[in-house]
């Protein structure tokens, strides 16, 4: 190959990693938005504490604000810039390392950080509900942040493994994150008086500060949208994810979160990547 020749394809290399630069740009953007609106998320969570209320006959009520509601909102738009910035990405051919772990920054604060204020919130209504309730020791309520750390553990994980191209190895952060969120929507819009009250039971919050935890840091394999070909075996839990979650949406409105969140772990464990 002649010096030309040489010098030729080494220029065209660099200018099509310089535009790829250029254009990671766009991608990073969404990455930072998902961080943003993640913060949003956590100002909603801590802005107001606990409620309490004293009625004529001296029975004490403590009530999150309804303000958290409004960061499991956040949160659900944190969840679809997420999905752009990887799309966007992809269309652009703009992946970058840097991308990368600017995504698993961001996840970070917007499906760990935030949804473990949530848990630390529903904890403390749980625990100031009985009596001296309100003098309960924090130590009690530190098990919330198990969530976020096991969500970096498992974004630093995925990040350093080469196996995970068509599939996951444990419960991805956004939709551990998401399951969460869904709770104070669940609390503020269930007419079921049995959810409301699980949803007061610190037992139930223990529960799912381990199983969310454990799911993201085990090694089962969960699916993803990445297909080595596409065709209707590949497709169909995602066809049966996607039927359970417009069914059960329909009749029973945010309960559809975990019933999907479910399903998709239990197809996951059937349909093995």
């Amino acid at each position: 190959m002649s010096n030309d020749k040489v010098k030729e394809k080494v220029e065209g290399s660099n200018r099509s990693t310089a535009d790829g630069g250029r254009l990671s740009i766009v991608p990073n953007l969404f990455t930072l938005l998902n961080l943003f609106f993640g913060c949003i998320a956590i100002v909603l969570i801590i802005q107001n504490g606990l409620m309490v209320s004293v009625d004529a006959s001296g029975q004490q009520t403590v009530e999150i604000p309804q303000k958290i509601y409004w960061a499991s909102v956040f949160i659900g738009i944190a969840a679809v810039v997420d999905f752009f910035d990887g799309f966007v990405a992809r269309l652009l051919k703009a992946s970058s390392e840097m991308g990368k772990q600017l995504d698993s920054l961001a996840d970070v604060v917007s499906f760990g950080v935030a949804p473990g204020m949530i848990v630390f919130e529903f904890l403390r209504r749980s625990f100031a509900a009985q009596q001296n309730g309100l003098d309960i020791n924090v130590i009690y309520l530190l098990p919330a942040f198990i969530i976020p750390c096991a969500g970096a553990y498992r974004l630093a994980r995925f990040n350093i493994d080469t196996e995970q191209s068509y599939g996951f190895k444990g419960v991805p952060i956004p939709a551990a994150g998401l399951l969460i969120a869904s709770f104070p929507l669940l609390y503020w819009f269930s007419n079921s008086e049995w959810i409301v009250n699980l949803l007061q039971n610190k037992w139930f919050w223990y529960a799912v500060i381990f199983v969310v935890s454990y799911l993201m840091v085990s090694t089962m394999p969960m699916m993803a949208m990445k297909f080595k070909q596409v065709n209707f075996k590949s497709l169909l839990p995602f066809i049966i994810i996607a039927a359970v979650a417009m069914v059960t949406a329909f009749i029973f409105g945010w309960l559809a979160v975990p019933v999907t969140f479910i399903a998709y772990v239990i197809l996951s464990l059937i349909f093995k990547q």
